[in-house]
């Protein structure tokens, strides 16, 4: 499979990304490293009061993309970026991402950017059941959440991140609006295809793959269907992002078949996840 920036060790990406489309250069330049694809993250002292669902919305958003492999220590927690009176949360694992954005109070200086280990970003998570606001505050490498007399504390990952914001800079893709509850069993339920484009990292998954229709529509692929318009994807990861969309609704993003999915939220275009493709063997 395909991966969100080349910050592993070996993972072959150069395969396959030279027939990328013209319009899908920007990304394929940061996934061949000929520019750099992290940022160097910002800490500074900064307090920010944020209303305690829409944070939780957002930490549901993109929990489902935080990398659990231990060889990716950056990629091992959820980046909190601040700036400009709001706040947003991001996560990979380089095979997908996940971004949303939740309005913030902020008493500070400029832009601030830090890794929120999962167990830390877990446990801010689990204190935000009530309605009122909550204080967030980042002095240097740490940072606490308060709600009431509780709250949760700790260390930020000390390394950095994915450049996010160039990674999902993605052309307008084709957009067709699915619903929910339908497709994922379509998901589910319908044809799958083996991978062993990942065992570099000793894993192989179920593939759903994807096309629209003429009439606008998305349909799962039978084995044997080779139109070249279609979109392999891990289903898994697939089912991952409609359920974090929490929406009965959602729109899908297709571009290339090289390029990533988007699955966008109609109704907010701040939070999204987009999943890169998985390369057809023949």
């Amino acid at each position: 499979m395909r991966s969100i920036g080349q910050m592993a060790r070996g993972s072959g990406l150069g395969v396959g990304l030279s027939d990328a489309r013209t319009e899908f250069s920007t990304l394929r330049a940061l996934l061949e490293h000929r520019e750099n694809p992290m940022t160097p993250l910002h800490t500074a002292a900064v307090r920010l009061t944020v209303s305690a669902p829409e944070l939780a919305a957002a930490l549901d958003a993109v929990r489902f993309a935080a990398s659990t492999d231990p060889e990716l220590p950056m990629l091992g927690g959820v980046l909190f970026d601040i700036e400009d009176e709001a706040l947003r949360v991001v996560a990979t694992d380089r095979y997908r991402m996940a971004v949303a954005q939740t309005g913030a109070t902020v008493n500070g200086g400029p832009r601030v950017q830090v890794i929120v280990p999962v167990p830390l970003a877990d446990a801010m998570r689990a204190l935000l059941s009530g309605e009122e606001p909550v204080q967030l505050a980042v002095d240097g490498d740490r940072v606490t959440l308060e709600t009431g007399d509780r709250q949760a504390a700790g260390q930020c990952l000390d390394h950095d991140f994915p450049d996010y914001r160039r990674l999902v800079r993605l052309p307008a893709g084709r957009r067709v609006l699915v619903d929910v509850p339908a497709f994922q069993e379509a998901v589910e339920t319908g044809p799958i295809r083996m991978s062993d484009t990942r065992k570099q990292d000793g894993v192989t998954c179920d593939l759903s793959v994807l096309k629209v229709t003429d009439d606008s529509t998305v349909t799962i692929c039978e084995d044997g269907d080779d139109d070249q318009s279609q979109v392999a994807v891990n289903r898994e990861f697939m089912l991952h992002a409609l359920s974090a969309g929490a929406r009965d609704q959602l729109i899908l993003e297709f571009g290339a078949p090289t390029a990533p999915i988007a699955i966008r939220r109609p109704d907010d275009e701040d939070t999204f996840s987009i999943l890169m493709p998985v390369r057809l063997e023949n």
